[in-house]
């Protein structure tokens, strides 16, 4: 089982959701991240999309998050989302929507979110998807950040006019890419790689520097 790893919530163990159509992501991966984001989640906002099991949210909430919406629409990986607030007890400071990411993004008109965990099925290009919906919108934060969880394979520049791409961190078989959100420009950025880590090294602490079909497998966050 998966576990939360430090906080409110610390060593408490998550359910996974049943079936194979989704892959845990290792403690190594979720430390690294949180060492990375740092103060950066105490009191955000925090959106999870395809959010699995809920992971990523909860880790976030355990750490300090004013609160984390978990959008999903596959409904075992909704229970589980729910079993796993219940089991952490912080579900009152979260919000689980049933819905597909793309009409989720492209409808909402809430409170814009000051970090943004995307986690799709791998190679289909959700992830390209996902960041060109948030790419401008009123989703996220003005210096929010945006972080897309996918393998290493699957990276390709990607053409965004407000979305920067900050640094890269590379995991074996996971990378975590980073992109911050710009005020509004002149001109477009096309996204190229920022500082590539390899799988030894130590991230650094600031987070600053550095649908869909969800039947496929995909990591469980």
């Amino acid at each position: 089982m998966m576990r939360v790893v430090t906080g409110q919530a610390k060593g408490r163990r998550l359910y996974a959701v049943p079936g194979d159509s989704t892959r845990p992501v290792t403690d190594r991966v979720k430390v690294s991240l949180f060492n990375i984001l740092g103060d950066s989640v105490a009191e955000a906002r925090f959106l999870d999309l395809f959010a699995g099991t809920g992971g990523i949210g909860i880790e976030a909430l355990s750490r300090g998050a004013a609160l984390a919406v978990f959008v999903e629409r596959n409904e075992r990986a909704l229970a589980t989302i729910r079993r796993n607030l219940e089991l952490t007890r912080l579900g009152s400071v979260a919000q689980v929507v049933r819905r597909d990411v793309f009409r989720f993004l492209e409808s909402y008109q809430g409170e814009a979110f000051d970090i943004v965990y995307v986690a799709p099925p791998q190679y289909k290009g959700l992830w390209r998807r996902t960041l060109q919906l948030l790419d401008g919108s009123s989703v996220v934060a003005e210096g929010g950040l945006v972080v897309a969880q996918i393998h290493p394979r699957e990276y390709e520049a990607v053409d965004l006019s407000q979305l920067e791409l900050s640094d890269q961190r590379k995991y074996g078989s996971t990378m975590l890419c980073f992109y911050e959100a710009r005020p509004p420009g002149p001109q477009s950025v096309t996204a190229t790689p920022g500082r590539a880590v390899s799988s030894g090294s130590q991230p650094s602490a600031d987070p600053r520097s550095p649908q869909s079909d969800c039947s496929a497998a995909r990591p469980a966050t």
